[in-house]
């Protein structure tokens, strides 16, 4: 994988007809080379459709998900599995190249203690037994890591990295995003370094979630690390703009985080490709 991705959720939070529809051409029409496509209502999505547009618009996809609590690896490592190999089979039947996100856990998993042992393992098996589907898919199988108040288990690349390890297999990797990383981090650049051997996909996410450029993260430490790693994976810009009121809770977004979505597609996206072409990332 490499190029430029845009997430989906900047048009759409449901992937319906009209959900698949506004956010394919939306991403065509900015010249993504990627559009990530989320997967919280696996059932529902028509695998036929969002592939003819795919097709039909020269655009390539990865497939995100965060896993649902019934479903949660470190605590129920069969139904994980169950999940993510349908999950896995949704995104291969679309044309999805990759799968990734929050694949180990949920975004409000936490014990109020330091994970132990016995939770890796149960990880551990749960995601070797997907990513081994996913190679027969064809498939890449990411693990991104997030911030110590959404997950206790992968808050670092450091703590990525030692779980693809510990997984062993060839098509499992790292996925950053900048804004775990401005909590996590010694550095944005520490992290991208200690990833360099198995980082392929980048959420390029503002401080505030809003439109790159316009916040905190160091962008320039950011890119000069990704170009000095020879970085050969996706740059994902990631905004929460125009998100509904009723995912407010699910992501903590309690005020707008830019003026509007236009804000982010108008200047984020510029901001972004010119950074990947001055550090020759693009």
């Amino acid at each position: 994988m490499q190029g430029l991705g845009i997430h989906a959720m900047m048009w759409t939070t449901v992937w319906d007809h009209a959900g698949a529809e506004r956010a394919i051409e939306g991403a065509a029409r900015y010249k993504q080379d990627f559009i990530e496509i989320p997967l919280i209502d696996i059932p529902s999505v028509d695998v036929k459709h969002s592939r003819g547009l795919l097709e039909e618009h020269g655009l390539r996809a990865a497939c995100s998900l965060v896993m649902p609590e019934p479903a949660w690896p470190s605590q129920r490592p069969d139904a994980a599995v169950e999940h993510l190999k349908a999950a896995l089979d949704t995104a291969a039947e679309m044309g999805a190249e990759a799968l990734t996100g929050v694949t180990f856990g949920g975004t409000n998993e936490r014990t109020g203690f330091p994970p132990t042992e016995a939770e890796y393992d149960n990880v551990t098996r749960a995601i070797e037994a997907a990513a081994r589907h996913a190679k027969s898919l064809g498939l890449q199988f990411g693990i991104e890591a997030v911030n110590r108040y959404e997950n206790h288990l992968v808050n670092s690349a450091a703590q990525a990295v030692a779980l693809v390890e510990r997984i062993g297999l060839d098509n499992v990797f790292v996925h950053l995003d900048t804004f775990h990383m401005m909590m996590e981090e010694k550095g944005v650049a520490n992290g991208i370094i200690a990833a360099r051997d198995h980082l392929k996909y980048m959420h390029m996410s503002e401080s505030d979630r809003g439109t790159p450029g316009y916040g905190n993260v160091p962008w320039d430490a950011l890119f000069s690390a990704l170009a000095a790693i020879g970085f050969k994976g996706v740059l994902t810009l990631e905004s929460f703009a125009g998100m509904p009121v009723e995912m407010a809770g699910a992501i903590s977004t309690w005020r707008p985080v830019a003026r509007d979505a236009d804000e982010v597609f108008e200047n984020g996206v510029s901001f972004l490709r010119n950074k990947a072409v001055q550090y020759g990332l693009a």
